[in-house]
Protein backbone atom coordinates (compact mmCIF):
# COMPACT_ATOMS: atom_id res chain seq x y z
CA UNK A 1 0.00 0.00 0.00
CA UNK A 2 1.29 3.43 -0.99
CA UNK A 3 0.53 6.38 1.30
CA UNK A 4 1.31 10.03 0.63
CA UNK A 5 0.24 12.77 3.05
CA UNK A 6 0.10 16.36 1.87
CA UNK A 7 0.40 18.61 4.91
CA UNK A 8 1.16 22.22 5.80
CA UNK A 9 3.29 23.12 8.78
CA UNK A 10 1.10 23.98 11.78
CA UNK A 11 -2.17 23.36 9.95
CA UNK A 12 -4.90 20.90 10.92
CA UNK A 13 -3.05 18.36 8.78
CA UNK A 14 -0.96 17.88 11.93
CA UNK A 15 -3.76 15.55 13.09
CA UNK A 16 -3.36 12.84 10.41
CA UNK A 17 0.38 13.50 10.36
CA UNK A 18 0.64 12.45 14.01
CA UNK A 19 -1.78 9.53 13.50
CA UNK A 20 0.40 8.03 10.79
CA UNK A 21 3.46 8.44 13.00
CA UNK A 22 1.66 6.91 15.99
CA UNK A 23 0.54 3.97 13.84
CA UNK A 24 4.08 3.35 12.64
CA UNK A 25 2.88 3.68 9.05
CA UNK A 26 5.21 3.93 6.09
CA UNK A 27 4.18 7.08 4.24
CA UNK A 28 5.59 9.87 2.12
CA UNK A 29 5.13 13.29 3.77
CA UNK A 30 4.81 16.13 1.27
CA UNK A 31 4.93 19.68 2.62
CA UNK A 32 2.62 22.26 1.04
CA UNK A 33 3.99 25.73 1.80
CA UNK A 34 0.96 27.94 2.38
CA UNK A 35 3.08 31.11 2.69
CA UNK A 36 4.24 30.47 -0.88
CA UNK A 37 0.66 29.82 -2.03
CA UNK A 38 1.56 26.27 -3.07
CA UNK A 39 -1.96 25.13 -2.16
CA UNK A 40 -3.14 27.01 -5.24
CA UNK A 41 -0.46 25.68 -7.57
CA UNK A 42 -1.64 23.61 -10.56
CA UNK A 43 0.29 20.65 -9.14
CA UNK A 44 -1.55 20.66 -5.83
CA UNK A 45 -4.92 21.60 -7.33
CA UNK A 46 -4.58 18.41 -9.38
CA UNK A 47 -4.45 16.53 -6.05
CA UNK A 48 -7.13 18.52 -4.23
CA UNK A 49 -9.08 20.97 -6.40
CA UNK A 50 -10.20 22.81 -3.24
CA UNK A 51 -6.60 23.74 -2.48
CA UNK A 52 -6.87 22.57 1.13
CA UNK A 53 -4.71 20.40 3.34
CA UNK A 54 -4.62 17.68 4.39
CA UNK A 55 -4.93 15.31 1.47
CA UNK A 56 -4.10 11.64 1.88
CA UNK A 57 -3.35 9.67 -1.28
CA UNK A 58 -3.90 5.92 -0.85
CA UNK A 59 -2.72 3.86 -3.82
CA UNK A 60 -3.55 6.80 -6.08
CA UNK A 61 -6.95 7.51 -4.49
CA UNK A 62 -7.27 10.92 -2.80
CA UNK A 63 -9.03 11.34 0.55
CA UNK A 64 -9.69 14.87 1.83
CA UNK A 65 -11.29 16.37 4.96
CA UNK A 66 -10.12 15.65 8.51
CA UNK A 67 -13.17 13.60 9.46
CA UNK A 68 -12.77 11.25 6.50
CA UNK A 69 -9.00 10.89 6.84
CA UNK A 70 -9.17 10.19 10.58
CA UNK A 71 -11.81 7.51 9.96
CA UNK A 72 -9.74 5.89 7.20
CA UNK A 73 -6.52 5.80 9.25
CA UNK A 74 -8.42 4.33 12.21
CA UNK A 75 -9.90 1.64 9.99
CA UNK A 76 -6.56 0.83 8.39
CA UNK A 77 -4.67 0.64 11.69
CA UNK A 78 -7.18 -0.80 14.19
CA UNK A 79 -4.40 -1.95 16.50
CA UNK A 80 -3.66 1.72 17.28
CA UNK A 81 -7.16 2.07 18.81
CA UNK A 82 -7.50 5.69 17.72
CA UNK A 83 -11.31 5.60 17.94
CA UNK A 84 -13.06 3.64 20.72
CA UNK A 85 -14.99 0.54 19.66
CA UNK A 86 -17.77 0.87 22.24
CA UNK A 87 -20.74 2.47 20.49
CA UNK A 88 -21.33 5.29 22.98
CA UNK A 89 -17.62 6.03 23.44
CA UNK A 90 -17.22 6.10 19.66
CA UNK A 91 -20.10 8.54 19.33
CA UNK A 92 -18.53 10.78 21.99
CA UNK A 93 -15.23 10.67 20.11
CA UNK A 94 -16.88 11.71 16.83
CA UNK A 95 -18.84 14.37 18.70
CA UNK A 96 -15.61 15.89 20.07
CA UNK A 97 -13.74 15.67 16.77
CA UNK A 98 -16.64 17.23 14.86
CA UNK A 99 -16.89 20.08 17.38
CA UNK A 100 -13.18 20.82 17.06
CA UNK A 101 -13.44 20.71 13.27
CA UNK A 102 -16.72 22.56 12.71
CA UNK A 103 -16.70 25.09 15.58
CA UNK A 104 -13.28 25.79 17.10
CA UNK A 105 -11.36 25.49 13.85
CA UNK A 106 -13.63 27.84 11.83
CA UNK A 107 -13.57 30.38 14.66
CA UNK A 108 -9.80 30.60 14.29
CA UNK A 109 -10.18 30.85 10.51
CA UNK A 110 -12.25 33.99 11.08
CA UNK A 111 -9.37 35.41 13.14
CA UNK A 112 -6.53 34.38 10.85
CA UNK A 113 -8.20 34.68 7.44
CA UNK A 114 -11.09 37.17 7.68
CA UNK A 115 -10.58 37.97 3.99
CA UNK A 116 -12.23 34.63 3.21
CA UNK A 117 -15.54 36.06 4.40
CA UNK A 118 -15.55 39.58 2.98
CA UNK A 119 -13.38 41.83 0.84
CA UNK A 120 -14.39 44.87 2.89
CA UNK A 121 -11.41 45.88 5.06
CA UNK A 122 -13.36 47.36 8.03
CA UNK A 123 -15.66 44.35 8.01
CA UNK A 124 -12.63 42.05 8.06
CA UNK A 125 -11.40 43.76 11.21
CA UNK A 126 -14.83 43.39 12.83
CA UNK A 127 -14.96 39.68 11.92
CA UNK A 128 -11.47 39.14 13.32
CA UNK A 129 -12.23 40.97 16.56
CA UNK A 130 -15.51 39.13 17.09
CA UNK A 131 -13.95 35.70 16.56
CA UNK A 132 -10.96 36.61 18.75
CA UNK A 133 -13.37 37.46 21.56
CA UNK A 134 -15.05 34.05 21.22
CA UNK A 135 -11.91 31.91 21.06
CA UNK A 136 -10.90 31.93 24.76
CA UNK A 137 -14.25 30.40 25.75
CA UNK A 138 -13.71 27.62 23.22
CA UNK A 139 -10.28 26.91 24.65
CA UNK A 140 -11.83 26.85 28.13
CA UNK A 141 -14.33 24.26 26.90
CA UNK A 142 -11.48 22.25 25.42
CA UNK A 143 -9.68 22.44 28.76
CA UNK A 144 -12.82 21.15 30.49
CA UNK A 145 -12.72 18.13 28.18
CA UNK A 146 -9.13 17.46 29.27
CA UNK A 147 -10.11 17.78 32.91
CA UNK A 148 -13.13 15.50 32.47
CA UNK A 149 -10.99 12.85 30.80
CA UNK A 150 -8.48 12.90 33.63
CA UNK A 151 -11.26 12.81 36.22
CA UNK A 152 -12.60 9.61 34.67
CA UNK A 153 -9.17 7.97 34.65
CA UNK A 154 -8.22 8.61 31.04
CA UNK A 155 -4.82 10.09 30.22
CA UNK A 156 -5.90 11.07 26.71
CA UNK A 157 -8.96 12.69 25.16
CA UNK A 158 -9.80 9.57 23.16
CA UNK A 159 -9.29 7.15 26.04
CA UNK A 160 -6.24 5.03 26.75
CA UNK A 161 -4.04 6.17 23.87
CA UNK A 162 -2.72 9.44 22.48
CA UNK A 163 -4.55 10.12 19.25
CA UNK A 164 -6.28 12.58 16.92
CA UNK A 165 -8.22 14.48 19.59
CA UNK A 166 -5.00 15.22 21.46
CA UNK A 167 -3.21 16.32 18.29
CA UNK A 168 -6.13 18.59 17.35
CA UNK A 169 -6.27 20.05 20.88
CA UNK A 170 -2.55 20.85 20.67
CA UNK A 171 -3.09 22.51 17.29
CA UNK A 172 -6.07 24.60 18.42
CA UNK A 173 -4.21 25.79 21.53
CA UNK A 174 -1.16 26.65 19.44
CA UNK A 175 -3.36 28.67 17.10
CA UNK A 176 -4.70 30.54 20.11
CA UNK A 177 -1.16 31.62 20.95
CA UNK A 178 -0.85 33.00 17.39
CA UNK A 179 -4.02 35.02 18.06
CA UNK A 180 -2.44 36.53 21.18
CA UNK A 181 -3.98 34.21 23.77
CA UNK A 182 -1.55 33.02 26.42
CA UNK A 183 -1.76 29.19 26.63
CA UNK A 184 -1.05 29.49 30.33
CA UNK A 185 -4.53 30.99 30.70
CA UNK A 186 -5.77 27.39 30.33
CA UNK A 187 -3.11 25.60 32.39
CA UNK A 188 -4.59 22.09 32.25
CA UNK A 189 -4.94 22.31 28.47
CA UNK A 190 -1.42 23.73 28.15
CA UNK A 191 -0.01 20.91 30.29
CA UNK A 192 -1.88 18.38 28.16
CA UNK A 193 -0.51 19.88 24.94
CA UNK A 194 3.03 19.77 26.31
CA UNK A 195 2.60 16.14 27.36
CA UNK A 196 1.20 15.30 23.92
CA UNK A 197 4.21 16.94 22.29
CA UNK A 198 6.54 14.68 24.29
CA UNK A 199 5.07 11.46 22.84
CA UNK A 200 7.87 10.27 20.52
CA UNK A 201 5.64 9.85 17.46
CA UNK A 202 4.11 13.29 17.97
CA UNK A 203 7.57 14.76 18.52
CA UNK A 204 8.63 13.40 15.12
CA UNK A 205 5.75 15.23 13.43
CA UNK A 206 6.58 18.42 15.34
CA UNK A 207 10.21 18.17 14.28
CA UNK A 208 9.31 17.56 10.63
CA UNK A 209 6.95 20.56 10.65
CA UNK A 210 9.45 22.65 12.65
CA UNK A 211 6.75 23.77 15.05
CA UNK A 212 7.11 26.01 18.08
CA UNK A 213 4.41 25.07 20.55
CA UNK A 214 3.86 28.51 22.06
CA UNK A 215 3.88 31.58 19.82
CA UNK A 216 2.29 33.93 22.34
CA UNK A 217 3.93 37.35 22.64
CA UNK A 218 2.79 39.65 25.46
CA UNK A 219 1.55 43.05 24.30
CA UNK A 220 3.86 45.96 24.80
Amino acid sequence: MSLKLYYASGACSFVPHTMLELAGATFEPVAVKLHKDEQNSPEYRAVNPRGQVPALVVDGQVITQIMAIVAWIDGQFPESAFIPRDALARARFVEALAWMNNTVHPTFTHIFMPYKFTDDAPAQQAIKAHARAQYPALLAELQARVQDARATGHDWLGGAHCGPLDAYALTLLRWGSIAGINPEDTPALWAHAQRTAQVPAVARAIERERLQLNLYKPAG
